[in-house]
């Protein structure tokens, strides 16, 4: 073999390495992308509801509108936040939302509101979803910055301008337990 041919197929070899490895960080970023954009769906869904939840609720507490304008102040925080705040906002919902729920014990002919209970049931089942969304942007944000980092992929990354994707975290606060005061 001659020492151009030799060079040749190093340089085709470190060719489809380079177009694998580019491959592979695209599929990434995309999946990771395609995963934060799926809780960003699941959060417009929450935001929809939580006008609902209110007016339900207004028809049979009196003394709650401090706590009823706290939601919607924050559902309004959330909608506008976007980046790491977009996270701490999401969580203060959260909780906000877990109080009102609270609430409703106080309050038996809430709870036995149909609309209310389906509200309910509905912005539960979101939450959940919101959660299992979280968890797998998490996942696709890890694989994704394990990527990004490893040798020989970080000297690919690096030219072609990918970047570690923030993980989306939650808030102290969310992890708290609610705490009902009337």
């Amino acid at each position: 073999m001659s020492t151009t041919m030799i060079f040749f197929l190093i340089l085709g070899v470190v060719g489809l390495l380079l177009i694998f490895v580019y491959n592979k960080l695209v599929r990434l970023r995309n999946g990771a992308e395609e995963a934060f954009k799926s809780i960003n769906i699941f959060l417009k869904q929450r935001y929809d509801l939580i006008p609902n939840l209110v007016n339900t609720i207004k028809g049979y507490t009196q003394y709650e509108s401090g706590l009823l304008e706290k939601v919607v102040a924050l559902r309004s925080q959330a909608m506008n936040a976007g980046g790491a705040d977009g996270g701490v906002a999401e969580s203060q919902l959260s909780g906000a939302l877990k109080s009102v729920f609270a609430l409703a014990e106080n309050y038996p002919d809430l709870k036995a509101n149909q609309e209310f209970l389906q509200l309910q049931e509905t912005l539960t089942g979101l939450e959940e979803s919101i959660q299992r969304a979280r968890r797998y942007y998490n996942a696709s944000a890890r694989d994704l910055n394990n990527a990004v980092e490893v040798f020989p992929n970080n000297l690919v990354a690096g030219m072609f301008g990918f970047r570690k994707m923030d993980y989306f975290e939650v808030d102290e606060a969310e992890t708290q337990n609610v705490k009902v005061q009337f």
